[in-house]
């Protein structure tokens, strides 16, 4: 979350007039042939690479799961690695900025278990995912126009606080040794 939301603030407040976070999106804050882009492509990297990170350090949840969280990591490194050009777009960018979204939303209900309280009750976790897929869904909505940014920025921060409450939950049941 760090990664993400301070890469979008400093980013923004080092970009010329005309950037419109409502309306335009976090990778235009990392285009190619931006001064500062690699505020925001280094942002997008860390937050990649923590989803990484959580994947592999989360022994708790089924391999399954795990898998689709490094995924979505994976994708967020790429989307990072593949900036949007200057001008116009990207299709390997849009496509690995997809793929994320989509396996970042489906994830907190793999991560579901019978029985399993907090952020695991299947109730929880699959209103989780909801949630996340309704606001994928109006990210797909805005693509033509309207606050594209804003339904971007609740997105990705949606699909980046989620991994922080499975994690604080499962520390909280089993405390830290020593």
């Amino acid at each position: 979350m760090v990664f993400l939301v301070g890469g979008w603030v400093v980013a923004q407040a080092v970009q010329p007039p005309g950037y419109d976070p409502i309306r335009q999106t976090i990778s235009a804050l990392a285009r190619s042939g931006l001064a500062h882009r690699w505020i925001m492509t280094t942002g997008l990297a860390g937050l990649g690479a923590a989803h990484v990170v959580t994947a592999a350090g989360l022994a708790a949840l089924p391999s399954a799961s795990r898998a689709v969280l490094a995924t979505g990591g994976l994708a967020t490194l790429a989307v990072a690695a593949f900036a949007q050009p200057h001008t116009g777009s990207s299709a390997v960018h849009i496509g690995f900025a997809t793929l994320g979204f989509v396996v970042l939303a489906i994830w907190p209900a793999t991560a579901a278990r019978r029985g399993a309280g907090g952020p695991r009750r299947p109730a929880v976790a699959f209103a989780a995912a909801g949630v996340s897929l309704a606001l994928l869904a109006w990210v797909g909505l805005t693509q033509s126009g309207g606050p594209l940014g804003l339904a971007e920025r609740l997105l990705t921060f949606d699909q980046a606080f989620w991994p922080f409450v499975v994690v604080v939950a499962l520390r909280r049941r089993r405390p830290l040794p020593g």
